[in-house]
């Protein structure tokens, strides 16, 4: 995050825990550590898996919100659609996490949930990229994962950038093709890797 901030020009806000971790003030700094203690503020004795989102406004103001997490079955397999919008590769905010999801939302809303699990964006040039939700892996045989540079037009992604890290994947540019002939996979650090398939 703190690299993104700096290079949008967002403001750091002055209060920061251990470590420099940012963290909110006062009041949200308290009920945000309810929510995360008891897994919802509603129900105190049964906590649930929650999905946490934290944001951190132009002016250095942060939110923290919880929704429900229903963890996936063992053996899942998501159906990936091919989106008619296409990501612009100079358009440099997409290397970022933002609340700008125009893009990301027309190209989910280009199918019904009933009829594919994520969406797959492809750039300007037909090169895939990502998921409106997940980082894009392809199993090409080798040992190591491919996953497309963000010179495609693409978040670097926690999950992806740990897989890079560790050397389970490297950049490679991808085509249809090469994820129609190798094992698809997508991820995000939330749900982890998801077999997949196109259709």
């Amino acid at each position: 995050m703190r690299g993104s901030v700096g290079e949008l020009g967002a403001s750091i806000p002055p209060s920061s825990g251990p470590s420099g971790h940012l963290l909110p003030a006062g009041e949200k700094r308290e009920q945000a550590r309810g929510d995360l203690k008891t897994g919802t503020t509603e129900s105190l004795d049964q906590p649930s898996p929650l999905r946490v989102r934290l944001t951190l406004s132009s002016s250095g103001e942060i939110a923290i919100t919880t929704a429900p997490f229903t963890p996936l079955p063992e053996n899942t397999v998501w159906r990936v659609a091919v989106a008619a919008a296409r990501l612009d590769s100079a358009n440099r905010l997409l290397r970022h996490k933002t609340t700008r999801r125009e893009i990301y939302e027309a190209a989910r809303g280009e199918y019904p949930p009933a009829a594919a699990d994520e969406v797959l964006l492809l750039n300007e040039k037909g090169e895939p990229c990502e998921g409106t939700i997940t980082s894009l892996f392809l199993d090409d045989g080798s040992g190591v994962l491919k996953t497309p540079p963000i010179s495609c037009g693409l978040l670097a992604g926690v999950l992806r950038t740990e897989l890079i890290c560790a050397r389970r994947a490297r950049v490679q540019r991808l085509t249809l093709q090469d994820l129609r002939s190798g094992r698809l996979f997508m991820g995000n650090s939330l749900r982890g890797l998801i077999r997949a398939r196109l259709i």
